[in-house]
C-alpha cells in the first residue's frame, strides 16, 4: 500500500489533470484488493489538504489549480490572510482575502482559497472556496443583551469580528457582562452572522481565575484529562500509596544499565514539580569529561497508540501560566512515576558523551538506564555554590561541590565552542510575574538567569545535538527541530536599518551566516542601540519548528538538532525517544519504516501548531496580567525604550516593569508624523524630529484599556508641551475601560519553563 507522500508524488508525476478515483486507480495501477483502502486514503489526503476535490468528484493538486491550502489568519478589520501549510508551503506566499471573500470561514479555520488576481510585488488575492477544518466549534466572549431583548456574544478574540446571536432560552442562565463559552450552531454566511448557544458561564472578568479560564477556552487548550488517559495513569501507579516517592518496579529495572552509583542531580526552579532531566559528570584520565544527560523514560510507560499517547499528541506540550500549569500528562505520571524525583529509582534514557577540551564529543553512548538522584538542586543554590553567594549552601552540599565546579568548567568549554561556530545568543530580559501571599500580582520583574541556568541549557543543547546526529547517521526516520536561514529580503531590510546606525552584517543577504549576526551583537553590546538591533534581528529570523527532514538549526549553528530532553512536557521529545530506541535496536522493519515516514510529517505539523498555540496563550495571559498590574498607575510616568514602530504609533517597553504599551500617533501633537519604513522611525514633517527603534523615551500612562488588553501611553515631553499651549483645557474624565477598581487574585506561581526550546 502506498504511503500518503508517495501517492501525492505519483499524482503529480502521472496525472496531468484533476482525475476521478477510478482514473487514478488505473493510472497508478492500484490492485483490486487495495482499492477500498485507496479511496479512504484519498479522502484523508483531501481532509489534510494534500489533495483538493473539485467538481465531478475529481482530485487534483492545489498548486496546479491556483488553489492554496492553509490556515486563515483574520484581523480586527474583517479581512484575512491564508497562510499555506504543508511541505510545499513557501515563506511569503500568503493569500490576501478581503472581507467579502471569507464566506462561512472564521479565523483559525483550515481552508482552501482560490487565487483570483496577482499583482506584481504584492501578495496574491483570492477568496475562500472550501473549509477543511473548523478551528473551534466553540468560542469565548462576553454575553450581552440588545435593545430588543435578544442575546449575543462578543468574541474575546478580536480577530473574530462577528457577534454570535443567542436565541431566547439558549443563554445558559448567563447575565449581561459575564464571560461565557458559546457553541456555534449555525455558521456565518456572507449575509448573516453566526448563531449559537451558551454552554458555559465563566463569570465576570474581574473575578479571580476567570482570566485563565477565558484564555484556556479561547485557545482551545484541553484542561482536564480524559477518563481513558486517567485510567491508564492510575493503572501504572496501582498499589502505590505515594506516586511522587515510588520506586521503579524491579521488573522494569531488569536489563537496564545501572547508574545508581553515580552522583546524579536535577537542577530546576524552586517551584518546579516535574523533573525531566538529570545530570552527572566525571573527569577522565585523558583530561576529557564524561557528561551524562539522563532523561525521564516516559516512552517505557506510554505506549504508542495508547490513550495517554493519543491525548499527549493532541496537547502537544504542557502550558505554563503564572499561577498554574496545564500538564501534557496526568499528575500521576508528570509529577510522580516519570518525574526524576530525589532519592528514588527512576527509569531514564541516558546520553553519555565524552567531551574533549575543545567541546567536541569524542564518544557517545545511549542506554536504557536507571538512576537515583542524590539531590534535587535549585538554580539559586547551584549559583550560590559557584559564586560564593552563601557559604552555608556550599557547606550543606560540600560532597557535591567538586561536581558543580566541573560542570562550570565544562560549561565554559561548550559555550566557547558554540561561540566559535557562530551561534546566535539572544539574551533578552523575560518578564516574571511575582505574586504575594494572597496570590495578587505585586511586581513584574526581569526573570533571573544565572550561571546555573546557563550550565543546564548548555548541557541540554549538547545532548539534543548528539541525539540528532546519531538518528541521522542511523538511517532511521527522524523528527528534528529545525530553524531555517532567514529570508534574504528580510535580511536586506535589516541590513539597511543597521547601516543607518553605522553597522553592517558584513555579508550579502543571501550568504549571511549565524556568525555574522553574532558578530554584530558583540559589536553593539552595551550600546544604546543594542536592544533595538537585537529585537529587530529576532524578527528577521524564521521561527523554529519540527520537521521529519534534518534542515539544520540556523540560530544555534548546528547541522543537526532535535528535542530529546523534555518528554514529560513536549510530545516531540517522546517521539524522539521511541525513534532513538528503534535506531539502537538496529534494522528497522520495512513496514515500521513506511509507517514512520507516513506519520512523522503530520506529527511535526501538529506539534509545531500546538507549540505556537501554547506560546500565544502564555503570552496573552501574561499581557493580561500586565494590564491588570498597570490599572492603578494611570497618570504615572516611566522610562522606556521604543521596541516597535508602525504607521499608527510607537510601541514602548517600560524599563521598570517590562510592560509594553502603545504611543498612538494621534498623541504626538507637536507635528505631523510620517512612518519611515526603511528607518523604522516616525518623522515630523515640520520639526524634523524623529523617534526610532531603540530610542529611550519618557512616557506617561494615559489609559488602561481592558477590552483590548492594551496600555495607552503618551510621550511625557509632547504631552507637557501640549498642556502649556492649551492651559484652559478641561481635565479628561477617567478613560472608559480603566481598571482602577479591578483586583487580581490568582493562585500561587507554578510557572515552569521547558528546556532547550530553541
Amino acid at each position: 500500500m502506498l504511503t500518503g507522500r508517495e501517492l501525492v508524488r505519483l499524482v503529480r508525476e502521472r496525472a496531468g489533470h484533476p482525475a476521478s478515483s477510478r482514473e487514478l486507480m488505473q493510472l497508478l495501477k492500484i490492485p483490486r484488493e487495495e482499492r477500498a483502502a485507496f479511496r479512504r486514503q484519498l479522502k484523508a489526503l483531501v481532509a489534510e489538504g494534500a489533495l483538493v476535490e473539485v467538481r465531478g468528484k475529481r482530485y487534483g493538486l492545489a498548486d496546479m489549480m491556483d488553489l492554496v491550502v492553509g490556515r486563515l489568519q483574520a484581523n480586527a478589520g474583517g479581512s484575512a490572510f491564508v497562510v499555506p501549510v504543508g511541505p510545499r508551503a513557501e515563506a511569503g506566499s500568503d493569500v490576501f482575502v478581503p472581507a467579502g471573500g471569507l464566506g462561512e470561514a472564521m479565523h483559525g479555520d483550515r481552508v482552501v482559497a482560490r487565487v483570483e488576481r496577482r499583482r506584481a510585488g504584492d501578495r496574491p488575492e483570492g477568496r475562500i472556496v472550501r473549509i477543511l477544518e473548523r478551528a473551534n466549534q466553540t468560542l469565548v466572549g462576553r454575553f450581552d443583551v440588545g435593545p430588543a431583548g435578544l442575546g449575543f456574544v462578543t468574541p474575546f478574540d478580536q480577530r473574530l469580528t462577528a457577534d454570535v446571536a443567542v436565541a431566547p432560552g439558549q443563554d445558559g442562565g448567563a447575565s449581561a457582562g459575564q464571560m461565557v463559552t458559546v457553541e456555534i450552531t449555525r455558521w456565518p454566511t456572507e449575509t448573516r452572522g453566526p448563531v449559537g448557544r451558551v454552554v458555559e458561564v465563566l463569570g465576570r472578568l474581574d473575578e479571580p481565575g476567570v482570566d485563565v479560564a477565558v484564555i484556556v477556552r479561547k485557545f482551545g487548550l484541553p484542561d482536564a484529562h480524559g477518563a481513558a488517559a486517567l485510567a491508564e495513569a492510575r493503572r501504572l501507579v496501582a498499589g502505590r500509596d505515594a506516586p511522587r516517592a515510588m520506586h521503579a518496579r524491579r521488573r522494569d529495572v531488569e536489563g537496564r544499565t545501572d547508574f545508581r552509583g553515580l552522583d546524579v542531580v536535577t537542577i530546576d526552579g524552586e517551584h518546579a514539580r516535574d523533573f525531566d532531566d538529570a545530570i552527572s559528570i566525571e573527569p577522565l584520565a585523558n583530561g576529557h569529561f564524561r557528561l551524562g544527560v539522563h532523561i525521564a523514560d516516559v516512552s517505557h510507560y506510554v505506549g504508542e497508540g495508547s490513550a495517554l499517547d493519543a491525548e499527549a499528541f493532541d496537547r502537544g506540550t504542557s502550558v505554563y501560566f503564572p499561577d498554574r500549569a496545564i500538564h501534557m500528562f496526568p499528575d500521576d505520571l508528570a509529577t510522580g512515576l516519570c518525574s526524576l524525583n530525589p532519592r528514588v529509582d527512576r527509569l531514564v534514557q541516558s546520553c553519555l558523551m565524552e567531551v574533549d577540551r575543545r567541546g567536541a564529543v569524542r564518544r557517545r553512548e545511549f542506554h536504557d538506564g536507571v538512576i537515583r538522584t542524590r539531590e534535587r538542586m535549585t538554580y539559586a543554590d547551584v549559583n550560590a555554590i559557584l559564586t560564593g553567594g552563601d557559604p552555608a549552601v556550599r557547606e550543606r552540599y560540600a560532597p557535591l561541590v567538586p561536581m558543580f565546579e566541573r560542570m562550570r568548567e565544562l560549561f565554559g568549554i561548550l559555550n566557547g565552542r558554540r561561540r566559535r561556530l557562530g551561534a546566535i545568543d539572544f539574551d533578552f530580559d523575560e518578564a516574571e510575574v511575582r505574586l504575594d501571599e494572597e496570590g495578587q500580582v505585586e511586581a513584574i520583574v526581569a526573570a533571573e538567569r544565572n550561571v546555573a541556568h546557563r550550565i543546564v541549557e548548555e548541557f541540554m543543547l549538547l545532548a539534543n545535538e548528539t541525539v540528532a546526529e546519531y538518528l541521522e547517521a542511523s538511517g532511521v526516520p527522524g523528527l528534528y527541530r529545525v530553524h531555517e536561514a532567514p529570508d534574504p529580503l528580510k535580511v536586506a531590510q535589516f541590513e539597511a536599518f543597521v547601516a543607518g546606525l553605522g553597522h553592517t552584517l558584513g555579508a550579502p543577504p543571501a550568504e549571511v551566516r549565524p556568525r555574522h549576526f553574532q558578530a554584530l551583537l558583540e559589536t553593539i553590546h552595551g550600546r544604546p542601540a543594542e536592544r533595538a538591533v537585537a529585537a529587530l534581528m529576532l524578527r528577521t529570523m524564521q521561527k523554529a519548528r519540527y520537521a521529519p527532514e534534518n534542515l539544520g538549526h540556523f540560530g544555534l549553528a548546528f547541522e543537526s538538532y532535535t528535542h530529546f530532553t523534555s518528554p514529560i512536557r513536549r510530545y516531540p521529545d517522546l517521539v524522539v525517544h521511541r525513534l532513538l530506541r528503534a535506531a539502537r535496536a538496529g534494522q528497522l522493519p520495512a513496514a515500521d519504516r513506511e509507517h514512520l515516514e507516513d506519520e512523522l510529517p503530520e506529527t511535526a505539523r501538529v506539534a509545531s501548531d500546538r507549540e505556537r498555540r501554547a506560546d500565544e496563550a502564555e503570552r496573552e495571559l501574561l499581557q493580561w496580567k500586565k494590564v491588570r498590574f498597570m490599572a492603578d498607575k494611570v497618570g504615572d510616568e516611566f522610562e522606556g525604550y521604543v521596541t516597535g514602530v508602525a504607521p499608527f504609533g510607537l510601541f514602548v517597553q517600560l524599563t521598570e516593569h517590562l510592560v509594553d504599551g502603545l504611543v498612538h500617533v494621534s498623541t504626538l501633537g507637536d507635528d505631523y508624523y510620517r512612518f519611515a519604513e526603511e528607518a523604522y522611525a516616525l518623522r515630523g514633517e515640520n520639526t524634523g524630529k524623529q523617534y526610532r527603534l531603540g530610542d529611550r523615551v519618557r512616557v506617561r500612562v494615559l489609559r488602561v484599556d481592558f477590552d483590548r488588553r492594551q496600555i495607552d501611553l503618551g510621550l511625557a515631553g509632547t504631552l507637557e508641551a501640549a498642556r502649556r499651549e492649551k492651559p484652559s483645557r478641561r481635565p479628561a474624565k477617567e478613560p472608559r475601560g480603566s481598571l482602577r477598581r479591578l483586583a487580581v487574585r490568582p493562585g500561587r506561581n507554578a510557572r515552569q519553563r521547558g528546556r532547550g526550546k530553541r
